[in-house]
């Protein structure tokens, strides 16, 4: 069972749908021991034209939809975030680009499907290598506070993540993995995904939002059903 999330390392909706999402899973795989679902996450990214200088979102926010929209979107998110074991610090956000971080992802994903030599990985690597940054990511954008376009902080996420920071330095350096980000937005468009997280099962089934995980549950149990 293939499993692929579009989603930006800078949308809250998304840190929690991943949450939730690898729960399901969990269950999933506990009541099918034989089952081996693979996920991956697909870039998309929710504002490409930020700035390469960093800004506070709390004004980006209230400049658009006005004084106490920031407090009044983000408290939702900061309780729903606790039940999932989540520590949202909106205050902290700011707005970035975030293709270098796709990037990254991209080539992670890469190793896990393993068309890449999995040299990248430390000694505590394995499998989930992509979901381990991914993680990482939205920790540290929405726990953390850190700027995820900044490179430098990148390659010491990667590292936190298992990843080679060499490599992940060479990767940032050398614009790899660019194609690979441009083709999954391109995809995106093609299956109508307009707004992120939008998680398609095994090609055909679409999940948009960040699902329940009792929903997430039930759509994985449908497709394991269809392939019986």
């Amino acid at each position: 069972m293939r499993i692929e999330t579009w989603s930006d390392v800078v949308c809250p909706w998304c840190y929690l749908g991943a949450r939730r999402l690898t729960a399901a899973i969990g269950q999933f795989v506990e009541a099918h021991p034989d089952a081996r679902p693979t996920v991956r996450f697909r870039a998309y990214e929710l504002d490409p034209g930020a700035p390469a200088e960093p800004r506070p979102m709390r004004p980006v926010i209230e400049r658009k939809y006005g004084p106490g929209a920031f407090d009044s979107m983000t408290a939702r998110l900061t309780a729903l975030g606790v039940a999932e074991g989540i520590e949202y610090r909106f205050e902290d956000t700011l707005r970035v680009n975030t293709f270098d971080a796709h990037r990254l992802l991209a080539w992670a994903g890469a190793i896990d499907d393993g068309s890449l030599d999995r040299s990248s990985i430390d000694h505590d690597g394995g499998s989930g290598v992509q979901q381990r940054l991914s993680d990482a990511l939205f920790r540290a954008y929405f726990t953390e506070g850190r700027n995820v376009a900044e490179r430098v902080t990148l390659i010491e996420i990667c590292r936190q993540a298992g990843l080679d920071p060499e490599a992940a330095a060479e990767v940032l350096e050398s614009g790899g993995f660019a194609e690979e980000v441009r083709t999954d937005e391109e995809t995106a468009r093609d299956l109508d995904i307009t707004g992120v997280p939008a998680t398609v099962v095994d090609g055909r089934l679409l999940v948009p939002g960040a699902q329940e995980v009792a929903t997430f549950a039930r759509v994985l149990e449908r497709a394991a059903a269809s392939m019986r």
